[in-house]
């Protein structure tokens, strides 16, 4: 399998506290030894789930509104389940907690397999390099893995030339326990690792893109960054939606029998 690492399961076992040096992991030694910051307090909590509700659009006053409206699966449409769990930022474990970005800001939810692999650093140094751009969006970034917060630190305090991550400008989230990719649908059970799952949600909590490839295909930040724009737009401009490819400043359309030939008329 193209993401397995035998030394990562150890890291993400039941005891977090039986700590084995990153130099295991790695085929080069680490030029710094892995510092436990004093932060730690315990594992992550129980998922707490919230019920699904539906969302809306209006197209305008004058005209009737559409609902859409999810059923549990797929996710999309409905409220993101909510979670607290321990992570890994600027060296030091905190607490996150998916809920308290409501009202606030957009939330890219992202999982991947395993700690110390091979496609998963490109995508997680990608995010990081890019992350001012999110945060112009108002966009937070959290990575999601079954690994512990030993595993996530050591990772982080590893080199980027050595296959590490080096210092991350979002939060990598520990799920131990695996409920929070569960609750998301891309645990693969007899594996016990995620599948490369992305998740688009709002600032309402709802989830409103996802998409979930298999190990061995990273994912692209640039088209992450697209739809989240579309999204944006569409929700300002609740009259209007966006064609195939809609980049900012394209022209969109409306979704409307009549009002939609002008887009098509145009191309």
């Amino acid at each position: 399998m193209a993401c397995t690492a035998t030394s990562t399961t150890l890291l993400s076992s039941s005891n977090p506290r039986a700590y084995i040096s990153p130099k295991s992991f790695v085929s080069k030694p680490l030029s710094q030894t892995l510092t436990i910051p004093k932060s730690f307090n315990g594992l992550c909590k129980p998922l707490q789930t919230q019920v699904p509700r539906s969302i809306s659009f209006r197209r305008s006053h004058s005209r009737r509104s559409f609902v859409v409206r999810a059923s549990e699966l797929p996710l999309v449409g409905n409220q993101a389940p909510d979670f607290e769990a321990e992570a890994v930022f600027d060296q030091e474990f905190i607490k996150v907690k998916l809920s308290e970005y409501i009202g606030k800001k957009y939330v890219i939810l992202f999982f991947y397999p395993l700690d110390f692999t091979f496609v998963c650093p490109t995508e997680i140094t990608a995010f990081s390099d890019r992350h001012a751009d999110f945060e112009r969006l108002n966009t937070e970034i959290l990575g999601v893995s079954v690994d512990s917060v030993f595993s996530h630190l050591a990772w982080v305090q590893t080199d980027r030339k050595s296959g590490g991550l080096g210092d991350l400008k979002y939060p990598l989230i520990s799920d131990v326990t695996k409920s929070i990719s569960k609750s998301y649908g891309v645990l693969i059970p007899d594996q016990g690792i995620a599948l490369r799952g992305l998740f688009i949600i709002d600032k309402e909590g709802i989830i409103q893109h996802s998409t979930i490839n298999n190990l061995a295909i990273g994912r692209s930040v640039d088209e992450t960054m697209r739809t989240l724009q579309a999204l944006q737009y569409v929700q300002e401009n609740p009259d209007e939606v966006c064609p195939a490819g809609w980049k900012p400043g394209e022209k969109s359309m409306k979704p409307d029998p009549k009002l939609s030939k002008e887009y098509f008329s145009a191309i």
